[in-house]
């Protein structure tokens, strides 16, 4: 996992990307609609311009939330996504029904969108509810989703399975021609982003404070659970692929436990 620079955090520090006020265009080429600044404004040191660290977030998480306009009012809905390259460099890709609504709102021309994952690292338990906080990765992304062609949609479904379920592909047959034409992504540019990370212990006033009483980080992660085997589908031995994602994600919460507990033993 990619190592950021981190810097004592200031109490109550939230994953805010509280820039939305702006309308900076931070040098997107000309043709690119207008989105909101980039820049975070509060807690600035937070904010990570290392693209290895949005792709670390990327590659962590399973679903997104996307943000549009529909019909003058705001929505926002959670769709599975992954990360792979179509020929134009890593994008974001989301995935969905045809006939869903944000595939139909597309159409052929794209859509603008707001697309969010945000992990919660753990929670800040300080001597006092003001000065406690959370640790967080956070990426919000800016762009137009466009429909995958047809051509590379199939392509496009198979490099989201790989990032939801590495090594399934294998273990399954291939895509049929109808799977594949009832099945939609939408593809997102990765360069209008916005990374904020807080990996931190606490950081309040002690003055005054009982050192008796205990402050820390609770760390939060994604792990797995046993697999659980449906009989009505077979009854046939757990898949190699099952079992690495679940080392997999055992290792990425135990690596990041111990990654904190350096980080605060060295303070």
């Amino acid at each position: 996992m990619t190592d950021t620079t981190q810097t004592r955090p200031d109490a109550g520090d939230a994953p805010a990307h509280d820039d939305m006020a702006g309308s900076g265009r931070d040098g997107a080429p000309p043709g690119t609609p207008a989105a909101p600044s980039l820049t975070v404004r509060r807690e600035r040191r937070r904010q990570v311009h290392d693209p290895a660290v949005l792709h670390e977030i990327l590659a962590d998480g399973m679903f997104a939330h996307v943000a549009m306009v529909r019909d003058g009012l705001p929505v926002v809905l959670p769709y599975l996504y992954g990360v792979g390259d179509l020929g134009r460099g890593p994008e974001l890709l989301l995935h969905g029904s045809t006939g869903g609504g944000l595939f139909l709102d597309a159409g052929d021309d794209g859509v603008p969108v707001s697309v969010t994952v945000t992990h919660l690292d753990g929670l800040v338990y300080a001597r006092s509810l003001f000065d406690s906080s959370a640790n967080y990765r956070s990426a919000m992304i800016f762009g137009r989703a466009t429909p995958v062609p047809a051509e590379q949609r199939a392509e496009a479904l198979w490099l989201v399975s790989d990032h939801l379920m590495p090594g399934r592909r294998a273990e399954v047959p291939e895509l049929t021609r109808k799977e594949t034409m009832s099945t939609q992504v939408l593809r997102v540019p990765l360069d209008r982003a916005s990374v904020k990370v807080r990996f931190a212990g606490t950081a309040e006033d002690t003055d005054g404070a009982d050192p008796a009483m205990w402050s820390g980080v609770l760390p939060l992660a994604l792990r797995p659970d046993e697999p659980v085997t449906d009989p009505a589908a077979g009854t046939g031995k757990i898949p190699e692929s099952v079992t690495r994602a679940a080392a997999r994600l055992t290792e990425q919460a135990r690596a990041r436990r111990a990654r904190l507990a350096d980080l605060l033993a060295d303070r």
